[in-house]
């Protein structure tokens, strides 16, 4: 394995077990790392007298690379984790040798997607997670076919969604509205990047997987049919053939 490791960072309002997936299949050819963000699943939340921001979960991941003693790596996402990586990008270039973006995008919320958030953390500072989280984010998770026909997948996310902390869900929500648009980033980046979107997504469309193509010269795009946001649990194949199939491309310097 001489490929540079792999950093998968998963969605919100799920933890890394939604690679549980696509870790082994890629695990068998490159070393793969999907760690939790903070208030996510097992990673605590770190006291801070900081209003929430996603600069403070890229200095986790960062710490994390410190840590593992990696210099360099792929540093891919899905929906929330592609902002984070975004954030990394933008926080510490130098430790970012690919970039793997899967159901995200690079604007920032408008004002009603971030009246949303707040509105999430309000609720669940008030009345916690339990009942309802879970339901009003499936439709948009996942694609209609999925919902209708697999049900196994549907109780996967619900399960891991209704097990996050409150506090790191509150925390998220207020995290993510207040970031960057970060086009003019992704126009700077001069790694190799593979885009992955599922068909159906509603949330990051192809359109907006498209115009992060367009900001980044020789970037790779990958539409998976029949999927929704969550490629990764609804066409684990497809992603696993996506990034392998493109892999090589961040040794070709």
């Amino acid at each position: 394995m001489t490929e540079l490791p792999l950093v998968l960072l998963h969605a919100f309002p799920l933890d890394a077990r939604m690679w549980n997936a696509v870790r082994e299949p890629l695990a068998s050819h490159l070393r793969v790392i999907t760690p939790d963000q903070r208030g996510l699943g097992r990673s605590p939340l770190p006291e801070s007298g900081r209003e929430p921001g996603l600069d403070d979960a890229a200095r986790d991941v960062v710490a994390l690379l410190d840590r593992l003693d990696l210099d360099r790596v792929v540093l891919g996402g899905c929906s929330m984790g592609g902002y984070l990586a975004m954030a990394v990008l933008r926080l510490a270039p130098d430790r970012v040798g690919g970039l793997v973006f899967i159901d995200t995008k690079a604007t920032a919320d408008t004002p009603e997607a971030a009246q949303s958030r707040l509105d999430v953390a309000v609720r669940v500072e008030q009345e916690g997670i339990a009942g309802w989280l879970a339901e009003a984010n499936l439709p948009n998770l996942l694609a209609a076919s999925t919902r209708a026909e697999r049900p196994d997948v549907v109780e996967t996310v619900r399960e891991i969604i209704e097990s996050q902390p409150p506090a790191g869900i509150s925390w998220t929500a207020l995290a993510l509205r207040t970031r960057p648009d970060s086009l003019d980033l992704l126009r700077d980046a001069v790694v190799p990047a593979l885009v992955v979107v599922g068909e159906e997504d509603p949330i990051t469309p192809v359109e907006a997987a498209s115009a992060m193509v367009e900001a980044m010269p020789g970037a790779t795009l990958v539409v998976l049919p029949g999927a929704g946001h969550l490629t990764p649990l609804e066409d684990p194949a497809g992603v696993v053939e996506a990034i392998l199939s493109w892999y090589p491309a961040t040794h070709e310097k």
